[in-house]
């Protein structure tokens, strides 16, 4: 079986596109050759700056030979219908076999398809392959029609088996297969020959070329980190940029150069993004002190003078760039210490969230308020929230986060500290982005936890008032993102809140107009504040309504007639959310759905702590029996209330009892009720669990002992009620009904 290898050589091919493009090429030739009837072993794909390349090895040198047997209309079928046959089966009506049929003479085809060589096959592929590659961005130059991400040059296509290397035949745009090369662009100019895999890669080892990405990107980390180790520092990790410079090097020279002493002071965050952004530099580290000292960058080439020349060089554009850093540094400074941050928070009134939310101004005043109203349940002061609040975005107007956007937050951290506010607004100014994904941290500290919530609750409020919800796998707002923030920051704390009465309080703020007014606008927010605290629906908002001197303002009939539609939707939307968030964790989705039913299902924490307790009880033999004890009762309960036309939902007596499992069952449920009641009145859910799945036996006992729809009425009744016990009894836990098998 030949061993195939293929090398696509171009001009450098961006970073970015490399890992992507190895793969692509290595899917499309082998999903092309296996279609075509070729089989192969494995398959493996590389990328360099200049050349992608890919190996197949085991590869059939043939395509078997196929026979198709399709069956055509009758002998005596209208002409049209047996030239359509005849059309797709490629053939003449004499190459045509009659057969008896059941339905009488009818025609058959026998289409047979001689194999291929491998090397035609192979042909085909790559040049469809080639022709529509699935480039980012692509390009055309000369006179030719072939697009590629730069000027291909060459095509380097052979098959080798124990005869030797054979090229394959074949010629896309003027450029013809063959078994030749280049290697390192400057330090082994010219092209050589080669005819294995094996054989390629130690030439191109020796013409200064490493294939493997993984393998050059490892030697990159190993030289950094030697070479900083042996300055008595360390390399700040950041495995995207080193995926990112293995992806600009053939042949990677590692240098590490000094920075200016002027821009030391400079916080070790903004040096670190502007020589990753701009230079594609490693930072390194002075592990004592935690300044940033030093750099480490990557040449393509060896030089005779070590590289001096390209350190001078380097650090020459560095200083340039570091100077631009310095200067929006201090003058940020100059603001925050003179004028302060709200002098950029003004500014933000010029600069527009969203068309229909308004300003962001418009929003640090909704996120303000909001925080404040959550202070008290996360345990924050709520005159630090506020403030925190109306300061954690005033960065966005700042030079360093215009020109380094992925600074923000950092940057306002450090102007906070800088214009003297409180350590823990300072914090805040930072942490209430946070968390950005599944894996970033949770902000703890109170005042940062109620800004948080505050900046992801007005965010999906927001969205959701102007019907602007995610669809499918389109979510251009980072909405699910913002929902797992406020899942996360929620279950981390350990706090609990009634998200639907914050949630409906932050609509009602995005729905109501004031047109300006100051005393209606101080009335809707004294309003909202009751609404967040008891809910729209409480007696709290109503006594305030009522109470209202005068004509009460138009817009106060959208908090008297406020409907939980759109509130109902984004607590759906946070529900799903928790499911896939609980799902990494083991918690199955009916689980959740069964505690959902229950009330309180707006308090996440109350949630999950009952979902978790379930869950538990569910990987016991005790819980699953149970569940299915318990829909056992409720069945034949719900088809006798159906047949009986009454409810059977209370007058069970031990008396009528004639089994002793019943009297058993009477007992256990008593017991159960008991522990069950204030247990979920004190919320300890795997107590209450446990004490339902201890009515195991006493169910299973019963079943096994009675029939229930027994000719005694009134046993009958007697034990439907019972049933009913058994339900209610399980219910107060958990709806077991959405419980799945």
């Amino acid at each position: 079986m030949p061993d195939l290898l293929i090398e696509l050589f171009s001009e450098e091919i961006p970073a970015r596109m490399q890992a992507r493009a190895s793969e692509e090429l290595q899917s499309r030739v082998t999903n092309g050759l296996v279609e075509a009837g070729l089989t192969y072993a494995g398959a493996a794909a590389f990328a360099t700056p200049r050349r992608l390349a890919l190996t197949v090895h085991g590869l059939t040198g043939h395509s078997p030979t196929l026979r198709e047997e399709r069956k055509g209309p009758r002998v005596d079928a209208p002409d049209q219908a047996i030239e359509g046959f005849l059309r797709g089966a490629g053939l003449t009506r004499d190459q045509l076999e009659e057969r008896d049929d059941k339905k009488g003479r009818v025609y058959f085809a026998v289409i047979e398809k001689p194999g291929r060589p491998a090397a035609e096959i192979v042909a085909e592929v790559l040049e469809q392959v080639i022709r529509n590659f699935p480039w980012p961005k692509s390009m055309r130059w000369g006179a030719g029609n072939l697009r590629w991400v730069r000027p291909l040059h060459r095509i380097l296509c052979i098959l080798t088996d124990e005869a030797g290397a054979e090229v394959v035949p074949m010629e896309v745009d003027g450029i013809s297969a063959a078994n030749v090369t280049e290697g390192h662009r400057f330090m082994a100019p010219g092209a050589f020959s080669v005819s294995s895999f094996e054989d390629y890669t130690a030439k191109l080892k020796r013409a200064h070329v490493i294939l493997d990405p993984a393998e050059r990107a490892e030697a990159i980390w190993q030289a950094a980190t030697n070479t900083a180790f042996a300055a008595g520092l360390e390399v700040v990790e950041d495995r995207g940029l080193l995926a990112e410079v293995a992806g600009l090097v053939e042949w990677p020279v590692v240098l590490m150069g000094r920075i200016g002493e002027a821009f030391l002071g400079l916080p070790a965050e903004v040096l670190q993004t502007s020589m990753k952004e701009h230079q594609k530099f490693f930072s390194v580290r002075n592990a004592a002190t935690g300044r940033i000292e030093r750099f480490i960058t990557v040449a393509n080439r060896e030089t005779t003078d070590h590289g001096a020349t390209i350190l001078a060089g380097n650090q020459k554009v560095l200083s340039a760039r570091l100077s631009d850093a310095k200067f929006f540094w201090e003058n940020d400074l100059r603001v925050a210490k003179g004028a302060g941050l709200t002098a950029w928070t003004a500014r933000l009134a010029n600069v527009t969230f969203h068309n229909q939310l308004g300003s962001q101004q418009d929003r640090i005043v909704r996120i303000a308020a909001l925080a404040r109203a959550l202070a008290p349940r996360v345990g924050a002061d709520p005159d630090l929230a506020e403030q925190a609040a109306q300061v954690a975005k005033a960065d966005l107007s700042s030079e360093m986060v215009y020109e380094f956007p992925e600074l923000q937050g950092l940057m306002g951290r450090y102007y906070a500290e800088a214009s003297g506010l409180p350590a823990e607004v300072a914090a805040a100014c930072q942490a209430h982005y946070s968390p950005l994904g599944p894996s970033d941290d949770v902000p703890t500290a109170p005042v940062s936890v109620a800004v948080a919530l505050a900046d992801k609750l007005d965010t999906l409020t927001g969205f959701w008032a102007i019907d602007e919800k995610p669809t499918g796998s389109k979510d251009p707002y980072a909405l699910r993102r913002a929902a797992l923030g406020v899942i996360r920051l929620v279950l981390t704390n350990d706090l609990r809140l009634h998200l639907d009465r914050f949630i409906d309080a932050q609509l009602l703020l995005h729905a109501i107009d004031t047109k300006g007014d100051a005393k209606q606008a101080a009335l809707r927010d004294a309003l909202l504040h009751e609404v967040a605290r008891h809910g729209v629906f409480g007696a709290a908002v109503r006594a305030m309504v009522d109470g209202i001197e005068g004509d009460a303002p138009e817009w106060v009939a959208q908090i008297t007639e406020h409907t939980p539609d759109t509130s109902d939707d984004l607590l759906g939307f946070l529900h799903d959310r928790l499911k896939v968030h609980l799902r990494d964790e083991g918690i199955r989705h009916d689980v959740i759905d069964a505690c959902l039913a229950m009330p309180g299902r707006d308090d996440l924490t109350l949630l999950v702590k009952r979902a978790t307790a379930l869950s538990a009880v569910l990987a016991t033999e005790d819980g699953v029996n149970l569940v299915q004890g318990f829909k056992r009762a409720n069945n034949i309960l719900t088809q006798a209330e159906e047949k009986d036309g009454v409810e059977y939902s209370f007058g069970a007596d031990p008396k009528f009892a004639e089994d002793a499992t019943e009297t058993a069952l009477f007992a256990a449920l008593d017991t159960a009720e008991a522990a069950i009641k204030p247990a979920m009145q004190a919320e300890d859910f795997a107590a209450a669990m446990a004490a339902m799945a201890g009515l195991r036996p006493a169910v299973d006992a019963f079943f096994e002992a009675v029939q229930v729809n027994t000719d005694n009425q009134v046993v009958r009744r007697n034990r439907l009620n019972l049933l009913s016990r058994i339900r209610a009894t399980c219910l107060q836990v958990a709806d077991l009904t959405r419980i799945e098998g």
